[in-house]
């Protein structure tokens, strides 16, 4: 990581914004009269400019018609998930400027991801940010836990915003999620570049929170995971620790959250949260704002998965409450807002510095918080575990339409599910499965799937007139087809009732085909075995979870 460095006495420290003239002056003990402003440079219309007296916040000046129109349009500015523009609204329009603006901008920690990740901030596609909270203790001592912990990928919610920034989803992943971890070049004090061997997926890990920290893995390696996990390309990451929750909940006035049961956890010392909230609205900000992300014991299920729902509904009431407070329009408050934000960042360098954060944040507040959705990777209890059920793996049959709906830019906040009743190539007659003639291909499936399929049809489901034909002649595809003729309608709606095909894997062939030929059935990149049902690509799960940025929630 670099850390920018000043001289011994960074000139920023040496100026503080005076709230009553709305100018900037030199720090001050309480035993020194106060020093003269800074005066604006240019010629007269700039010592006009000085002389003109700086209007109280909150007022407008005399004959100024006041605007409800530009005051929205003003708090709609806020950054969301850093603090860079926050930064360049307090710093505009004087000598100070230039001094805050170096002060803020050397805040900012950076790591260089090299192919992981650092596109262009000026971009015009889409955009993935992964933001990793991590759970670093270093310098906060043992009531955090293990006063050692070289931090992991505690939090991390992948945020993919459309590419016309007419919405945006906030993806969470369960840290605690079984996963290989692919090989990762990470670059070194030195400036060498290290590869970190990957770490495939057993039974019982390696856990997504592995990614980071883990062997001296830097965010670069969570980036690469999150890409082989979801197919999503990650253009940069924002990392935050403790004190980051801390110090802007505290700095925005406190984050109101809102509780279906009272939480008390009352844990040993150094090992929970050791929060206590009444059921209801609260207000958390500070130590008690961390304690109530970091809570998980006092929860049903004592889970991360239910600790993910008290952190989405943490952020999106941040986002509301920096919108609709007047942080955007007090100096002293944006100031000390964007102070705490920037100590609080890690940023890969393609974003690195207040300037880029900037550009970064006037780009993505162009989303409306209604069309901001939090949602969580699907997954299922591993089951390798048994009862025990202390981890998870990706639901294979739940998570690929997700991942689809968030690369293809589409809004949660606005999809509507399909009919309950089924696509009409699934309607209708079937074949008695001694009739399906099929002859199955892998095509990108599990090693060996054409064979065990085959086993698996002629044995289980009785389906005799199967044939393994091998690799796919035209190579691997990412999704399972099943091509048949004209004449074969019925026994393709029997064989994706055994296999469970959805209706976009179901393709009619020629009308020329030869009559009693097989049909062909070609395993995919998304086939997980048989007797595994497929996700249909273009619906989304029923039970997928979504809530919105602009919508209070109680949760617990």
């Amino acid at each position: 990581m670099d850390r920018h460095d000043g001289s011994d006495i960074d000139p920023a420290d040496q100026w503080v914004l005076d709230p009553e003239t709305g100018d900037y002056r030199l720090r001050l003990d309480s035993d020194t009269p106060p020093a003269p402003t800074v005066p604006r440079q240019g010629g007269r219309r700039a010592r006009r400019e000085e002389r003109r007296p700086v209007p109280e916040q909150g007022r407008r000046r005399a004959g100024a018609p006041a605007s409800r129109k530009a005051k929205r349009s003003m708090k709609r500015k806020v950054l969301m998930w850093t603090a860079g523009t926050l930064g360049f609204v307090l710093l505009a329009g004087s000598t100070g400027a230039w001094l805050l603006y170096r002060h803020l901008d050397g805040n900012i920690a950076t790591v260089d991801v090299g192919t992981a990740g650092s596109k262009e901030v000026t971009s015009k596609d889409a955009v993935n940010i992964l933001v990793i909270g991590t759970d670093s203790r270093k310098g906060l001592g043992v009531k955090y836990g293990d006063a050692g912990s070289v931090g992991h990928a505690d939090t991390t919610i992948l945020f993919h915003v459309a590419k016309d920034r007419s919405n945006a989803t906030a993806m969470s992943i369960p840290r605690d999620m079984v996963t290989g971890i692919p090989d990762c070049p990470t670059k070194q004090k030195d400036g060498s570049t290290k590869t970190i061997p990957a770490t495939p997926q057993g039974s019982f890990g390696p856990r997504f929170n592995e990614s980071l920290g883990q062997e001296g893995r830097d965010p670069g390696c969570t980036m690469r995971t999150v890409t082989k996990i979801t197919g999503i390309p990650v253009d940069h990451f924002v990392l935050v620790n403790f004190e980051a929750v801390k110090t802007l909940s505290t700095a925005v006035g406190g984050v109101p959250v809102c509780l279906t049961h009272p939480i008390k956890d009352t844990t040993p010392e150094g090992e929970g949260s050791h929060l206590d909230l009444p059921s209801g609205p609260n207000k958390v900000q500070g130590e008690q704002a961390l304690a109530f992300v970091r809570t998980r014991h006092s929860l049903k299920n004592g889970s991360d998965l239910d600790r993910i729902d008290l952190q989405k509904q943490f952020l999106g009431s941040m986002i509301r409450q920096m919108k609709s407070g007047d942080t955007l329009t007090d100096p002293t408050k944006l100031f000390k807002l964007a102070n705490a934000a920037t100590k609080s960042l890690t940023v890969d360098t393609g974003i690195g510095g207040v300037a880029k954060l900037t550009d970064l944040a006037k780009d993505l507040s162009r989303v409306d918080p209604e069309h901001i959705t939090f949602t969580t990777l699907p997954v299922k209890d591993n089951p390798a575990e048994g009862t025990k059920h202390a981890t998870v793996v990706v639901d294979e049959a739940r998570a690929p339409a997700l991942f689809k709906a968030i690369k293809s830019d589409v809004s949660l906040t606005k999809t509507k599910k399909k009919p309950a009743t089924a696509d009409s190539k699934l309607r209708g007659a079937k074949a008695d499965p001694s009739q399906v003639r099929v002859l199955i291909h892998n095509g990108g499936g599990p090693q060996g799937a054409a064979r065990t399929t085959l086993e698996w049809l002629q044995n289980t489901k009785g389906v005799t007139h199967a044939t393994n034909g091998g690799n796919a002649p035209k190579g691997k595809q990412d999704r399972t087809t099943l091509t048949y003729g004209p004449d074969q309608a019925d026994q393709a709606r029997a064989l994706a009732a055994m296999m469970g095909l959805p209706a976009t894997a179901l393709h009619p062939g020629a009308a020329d085909a030869e009559p009693g030929a097989d049909m062909t059935l070609t395993l995919g990149g998304d086939y997980r075995g048989a007797g595994t049902p497929l996700a249909d690509p273009d619906r989304l799960p029923d039970d997928i979870p979504q809530s919105r940025a602009d919508k209070e929630e109680c949760v617990g």
